[in-house]
């Protein structure tokens, strides 16, 4: 991504020659003396995105112990169940109070120092987790360690952006979810095997191992060339291709970069239909992803499992879930740029909105005893279906794809402000989702709410028909015509 920190696009012509540019660096890697290697790519993407490990591991950390938090088993705190609430959103109020900055930090910085400093606030957050002796300092711990989360929610997906040939950006974009559903899964698991403190430690441990592996990985060319460093941008490309035959791409993003200097403020590129068009399309998406439900699902699996009246250990029924995403994602990575992104959202909306409201129904039928008890027993088995195929339908389209696609269709010199507010948006939503799940299920009852965000869901289906454009292989200027026409 370029992510201009004056956030500026340039005027008709200039965008068209830029446009062209663009399309020529992505056509023509393949057409240098020697062919680019992909594998120090993924490797570079897998470092990367290990900040999106930790950073899945914050976002599953209370799952695991939340009962033995409220029983006081955390450093002996006494925690009651508004307080865990806040715990958990508290998480999400940090990352949204970064997101923006990080679009500015990373092109004064760099890509790569953004995120290797993120070790500071995952520090000095997870060890006021780990020594507290109040609910205040879980409190601010969680708000701190959420900074980096939403830090790492820019920064990395900009940084596995900027290193990709066009080929391979479907899935590399796809391995920020990947990770962060890894994330999740590691929680699950060692919080199921572990003493709340040990599972802590291990969880803290996490953001070491990331900078010791990204430390090794090159900044992106892209940045290197924004502050005039030819011969480090060249060497980082080298690295990254596999091949010395940089040239000529190396000489396509420079031209690219001297032409989007001349043009005008990023409100008056507002006044184009294909920006304001963007935007609309990533915040909708956003919109949907957060009121399919999913981070209230992924927050309350235990006690999603335990109102229903399954009969199955609530952090085994975690681990099914968390390790069904992973599973799920994965494959979604390797199938978005055969299959492209619209038919997987629309795939995903689908197979996520009958599932939630059958599980709706069926909370809806057991707890209003329309069914005898012993058929309910032979449907015991319907709320772990329901989850498990709710889950996989949204990592295969509305868990990946939404960031995926804010990447691909704002113009360059718009894309670092634009991003950041998509991202700070989908943040905000997720705080009001987990912060107020149980208020809002106990107001209109736990099966109208899972029917309500099935319904809401549904409504993606025409949405992503109608309005959202296909981006699978096509350069930013296909994608710019479409959006303006």
């Amino acid at each position: 991504m370029d992510r201009d920190n004056d956030f500026l696009i340039a005027n008709s012509s200039n965008v068209d020659n830029e446009v062209r540019n663009y399309e020529s660096l992505s056509n023509g890697r393949q057409n240098e003396g020697q062919k680019s290697k992909t594998s120090p790519q993924y490797l570079a993407a897998i470092a990367a995105t290990l900040s999106a490990f930790a950073a899945g591991i914050v976002i599953g950390w209370t799952a695991p112990i939340e009962n033995a938090m409220e029983d006081g088993n955390y450093n002996n705190i006494t925690i009651d169940k508004n307080q865990m609430g806040w715990i958990g959103s508290f998480t999400n109020l940090g990352a949204l109070v970064t997101c923006i900055p990080t679009g500015f930090i990373c092109d004064i910085i760099g890509r790569k120092t953004t995120l290797l400093l993120l070790i500071i606030p995952f520090s000095i957050g997870w060890s006021l987790i780990l020594t507290a002796r109040n609910v205040l300092m879980l409190y601010f711990g969680r708000f701190i360690i959420g900074m980096a989360v939403g830090a790492t929610c820019v920064a990395a997906p900009m940084y596995t952006s900027e290193i990709a040939q066009k080929e391979i950006r479907g899935a590399l974009g796809s391995y920020f979810q990947l990770m962060v559903t890894v994330g999740v899964l590691y929680s699950y698991t060692f919080g199921a095997f572990l003493t709340p403190m040990n599972y802590t430690i291990i969880c803290s441990l996490v953001p070491l191992i990331f900078i010791t592996l990204f430390g090794f990985q090159p900044e992106t060319p892209l940045y290197y060339l924004k502050v005039n460093k030819f011969e480090k941008a060249k060497l980082a490309l080298v690295q990254l291709r596999g091949t010395q035959d940089v040239d000529r791409e190396l000489n396509e993003i420079e031209t690219t970069l001297k032409e989007s200097r001349t043009s005008v403020g990023f409100f008056r590129a507002m006044s184009k239909k294909s920006s304001r068009k963007a935007i609309f399309i990533s915040f909708a998406l956003m919109f949907f992803q957060q009121f399919s439900g999913i981070n209230a699902i992924i927050f309350y699996t235990g006690y999603i499992f335990k109102s229903s009246g399954v009969s199955f250990n609530e952090n085994y029924a975690s681990i099914v879930i968390g390790a069904t995403q992973v599973i799920a994602t994965f494959s979604s990575s390797l199938i978005v740029d055969k299959l492209g992104r619209k038919i997987l959202l629309i795939t995903s909306s689908l197979f996520m909105s009958l599932s939630i409201i059958s599980l709706g129904v069926y909370v809806y039928l057991k707890s209003h005893q329309f069914i005898a008890e012993y058929v309910l027993a032979y449907l015991n088995f319907l709320p772990i279906l329901c989850l498990v195929l709710f889950i996989i339908a949204f990592s295969i389209g509305f868990g990946p794809i939404p960031w995926m696609i804010s990447g691909e269709i704002f113009s360059p010199d718009i894309k670092s402000m634009a991003s950041s507010m998509a991202g700070s948006f989908n943040w905000l939503l997720a705080f009001f989702i987990t912060k107020y799940y149980f208020t809002i299920s106990d107001t209109i009852g736990e099966e109208y709410t899972y029917i309500f965000f099935g319904v809401v869901t549904l409504l993606a289906i025409p949405f992503t028909y109608f309005i959202v454009p296909e981006t699978k292989d096509k350069t930013i200027s296909d994608i710019q015509d479409e959006l303006e026409n």
